[in-house]
This record gives structure tokens, sequence and C-alpha cells, in this order.
């Protein structure tokens, strides 16, 4: 599917759905210096290596115009996750379950199991679209992982071993069909 027919997909089932660019956005911008604060300097690349869906809005960095149609495909596919958790939950239930349970920084319960799901779809998209070695990828394999771990998103859940047993077992569900 190229950028644009799942663009176009986006925007049917979100008719609401557009994209910003985050050196354009305030609220980015503020979330970025936010960040920096917040990790005491260790996430500074908020405005340039993160998408980000507030609300019906997908932010994304300068890179988004150099993405080919297959990682273009694998990236709106978790952010599509996303859209439909705030469908879900709701604008409200969804800020709460991505910042408050059971803490912001360090043990984010509610965003940790935002992002498996969302994660568990890119793992679905990389086999799909580049073959189940890319999911496999142990590079791919400790840049996520590392998300959960690390300052990316204010170490929402500290716990490696547990994050890489659902890594593990996520590819397993994808091997068995």
């Amino acid at each position: 599917m190229t950028r644009e027919e799942l663009l176009e997909e986006l925007r049917r089932e979100f008719p609401r759905f557009r994209i910003c660019y985050k050196r354009k956005s305030p609220l980015s911008r503020a979330i970025h210096w936010a960040l920096v604060a917040l990790t005491m300097g260790r996430q500074r690349d908020f405005l340039t290596g993160y998408y980000t869906v507030i609300g019906d809005t997908l932010y994304v960095p300068d890179s988004w115009d150099a993405l080919d149609d297959v990682d273009c495909e694998i990236l709106l596919r978790h952010e599509r996750v996303h859209l439909r958790q705030r469908r879900r939950y709701g604008a409200l239930g969804m800020a709460f379950l991505y910042l408050v349970p059971f803490f912001p920084l360090g043990l984010a319960y509610g965003r940790a199991r935002l992002e498996w799901e969302a994660y568990t779809e890119t793992l679905r998209a990389t086999a799909e679209r580049r073959g189940l070695a890319a999911a496999r990828d142990p590079q791919l394999r400790a840049r996520i992982v590392e998300r959960f771990v690390g300052p990316a998103y204010g170490w929402m859940w500290p716990f490696r071993k547990r994050v890489e047993r659902w890594y593990d077992e996520a590819l397993a569900d994808l091997e068995r069909g």
C-alpha cells in the first residue's frame, strides 16, 4: 500500500485526521522542552526522532518526508493503534492512561500497556511488509526494548526482562500465524 492510500484509509476511519510538522507546532516544542527537563536532558529527540499522535493529529519530524512507503505503513499502523485507543478510551481517558498510572516517570503502567499494543502492531506490520527476519532483527528488538526501559518514554516500564519477554511472546504469536 502506498503512503497516500494508507493516509486516505486513515482519513476515512478518522475524518479529522491530519499531519502537522513538529517544528511548526508550539505544542510539540513545549512537550519537547518539558521532556528535556523531566528526563534531566536524556530525552532530546522528541522533535526530531519521534512521531506522536495527540487527538486526531499526527505530529511528525522532518524525517517524515524521507520515509519510503513500507516504513510509512509500519509507522502509520502503529499510530492508528493510538488513534483507535483514543476513540476507545476518549481523549481524557487516553491522556489519563498515558500520563498517570502509576507514575508519569519510571513506572508508567498505563503508557506501557498502550505502547505494548501499538508496538505489537509495529512487529506485525514489520513481519508482513519486510518479513519475519526483519521483525526478529536484534537491532529492532533492542530499539523497541530501550524505548520502554530508557528515557525516550520516561522509563515507562523499568523491568527489562518483562519487556523482552513481551517482545519474544509477540514474535512467537506472529510466527504461529
